[in-house]
């Protein structure tokens, strides 16, 4: 199946402001493209691209005093899938699991695994390692948080979240994946597009968190938002938390002036 996706973004700066852009499509989806995702700047300005530590596209860019515009708007191939469970996933003692693996069981900026191993061993001590476990945290925080937009706040962590029980994808996908590392599940937080294909379409399309564990020798996708499998997401990038994957970090104050994301299935 082919998804459009894309995105209209316009911040006023102060003053010119130094910016870091995730907004691409991670490396390994790249050749998903049918058509280029060109990233369109208004005023057109020179830009630097890198690959940060976890291997995410960012691009660096000075933006000018005044409204300044980033967009894009491309189509890419997916197989049309849900996300697939795996119940015989099993968990790996920490000994043994792949050195590269251990910083996706430390706490992070957002996941206070420092805070919930307490009640996280309490919650789910009982439950059986490996996919069991993985499922009893998804369905756990999916019942626990309540929710809506009007709850959005950036600066909630997963204590917070734990505590507050409302929030919005990130504040699901950051409390999961501190439960998940408290029980020594390594895990990451993803961003990206999450069209509306297959349920009824209820809210306005904004990008999504969702996030990954390493189960059974390799990563699986789970959501507590939806807390059910989904078709067509489109990772652009992943890490320890929102930190990482901020989709844009202005050193320099801004004022958001417009937010418009594309996530649709082209018929």
């Amino acid at each position: 199946m082919h998804i459009r996706v894309g995105y209209d973004i316009v911040q006023d700066c102060a003053a010119p402001t130094p910016m870091m852009l995730m907004l691409s499509l991670r490396p390994e989806r790249m050749a998903d493209q049918v058509t280029p995702q060109v990233l369109r700047l208004e005023p057109n300005l020179p830009v630097r691209t890198y690959a940060d530590r976890f291997g995410n596209v960012c691009t660096r860019v000075l933006a000018p005093r005044g409204p300044f515009r980033v967009s894009a708007d491309f189509i890419v191939s997916d197989d049309g899938r849900p996300d697939q469970p795996a119940p015989d996933a099993i968990q790996h003692e920490v000994d043994d699991l792949p050195s590269e693996m251990l910083v996706f069981l430390l706490g992070s900026r957002y996941c206070e695994t420092d805070r919930l191993i307490e009640p996280a061993w309490a919650l789910f001590g009982g439950t059986p390692p490996g996919w069991k476990r993985l499922e009893a945290i998804v369905e756990w925080v999916n019942e626990r948080i309540t929710f809506g937009y009007p709850y959005a706040r950036n600066t909630r962590t997963a204590w917070e979240a734990f505590n507050e029980r409302v929030g919005v994808c990130r504040d699901f996908a950051h409390l999961a994946v501190a439960l998940c590392r408290c029980m020594n599940i390594p895990a990451r937080y993803c961003t990206g597009w999450l069209p509306d294909i297959g349920v009824p379409v209820e809210l306005p399309m904004d990008f999504s968190a969702w996030f990954e564990v390493y189960l059974g020798g390799r990563w699986h996708t789970a959501d507590a938002r939806h807390a059910h499998p989904r078709v067509g997401r489109i990772l652009m990038a992943y890490g320890r938390d929102a930190v990482d994957t901020a989709i844009i970090t202005a050193f320099g104050p801004t004022v958001l002036t417009r937010f418009d994301v594309i996530g649709e299935p082209v018929t």
